[in-house]
């Protein structure tokens, strides 16, 4: 005969109610992923095996596992934050918040067995011991997240608006808006510019009146905007970018050599997920007026 559920947790000395959390669930940011790690440890959990940490909205409840929802607490988050800047140094704490920008289903799991190998091991340089499957497994996420983000800088096309505000739609496989921002903020101080992230329902946003001669304003996060204007961006353009796209739509078409066309190549270095932003990949085949006539 079959035990029940409750004589199968007393044969293993436990109680009901009072089972140790097996699931840690963090709200899902940065912050919220060091408040967990404050929690694990401030329990005593940290030497349980079956451990992990995910993201609250990532999370499949199950019958079995026993989780834990976790608040962000920014005092916690600032200690767990200091301790790790001690341990890892700069680089080790941008492969940290790079990996957690990945996004990954188990990322809040491999990042936390990376701490807890660092305040294993203060004296080691973890980074390095790619023998670690946590620490491989995070670096090769570090990899990734730095080529979308290299890819993202490189294929951002901007439109022009009716309000002089230079718009770009992205939908990265990696949250890497917040990695991009300063390279544009950099680059475009003289213009009102903003980029949406569609996958993700946020985007950044720079206003150049709030720049000095010295200082470049500071990027602004907006999570709100119209649906419409997002489904179609050309309902918004200006006079100069529809003139714009057709010159620059013009150029790409005669300046391609149709005997030396690779697709494979081509594709390779930039893939096709991209293609749907880029204003020179909606030429039609049969755009005859954008041919050069002979």
């Amino acid at each position: 005969m079959s035990q029940s559920l409750s004589e199968l947790v007393k044969n293993q000395n436990y109680q009901l109610g009072q089972l140790t959390p097996s699931i840690v669930l963090y709200e899902p940011s940065f912050e919220g992923w060091l408040s967990a790690v404050f929690y694990v440890y401030s329990n005593h959990l940290q030497d349980d095996t079956s451990l992990q940490l995910i993201a609250q909205d990532c999370y499949v409840p199950s019958l079995f596992a026993h989780a834990i929802s976790v608040e962000t607490n920014a005092n916690h988050a600032e200690r767990v934050l200091t301790k790790l800047n001690q341990l890892l140094g700069r680089s080790g704490m941008r492969n940290l918040l790079w990996g957690f920008l990945s996004e990954k289903d188990n990322i809040g799991t491999t990042l936390f067995q990376v701490v807890k190998y660092a305040i294993n091991y203060p004296s080691r340089h973890i980074m390095d011991d790619l023998g670690n499957l946590n620490v491989l497994e995070l670096v090769q996420t570090v990899k990734s997240v730095g080529r979308e983000k290299h890819r993202m800088e490189a294929f951002v096309r901007f439109e022009h608006t009716v309000e002089d505000i230079y718009f770009a739609r992205v939908e990265p496989d990696f949250n890497v808006l917040p990695l991009i921002g300063e390279h544009f903020r950099q680059r475009y101080q003289d213009q009102h510019w903003a980029i949406y992230d569609l996958a993700r329902g946020y985007g950044i946003y720079y206003n150049k009146s709030q720049s000095t001669p010295k200082r470049p304003a500071a990027l602004q996060t907006i999570t709100e905007f119209d649906e419409a204007v997002l489904r179609n961006p050309a309902s918004i353009h200006s006079e100069d970018e529809q003139r714009y796209q057709r010159f620059w739509q013009g150029y790409f078409t005669n300046v391609n050599i149709k005997e030396r066309k690779n697709p494979r190549l081509h594709k390779q270095y930039l893939p096709q997920r991209y293609w749907k932003y880029l204003s020179e990949k909606q030429v039609l085949p049969n755009a005859q007026h954008l041919k050069k006539q002979r």
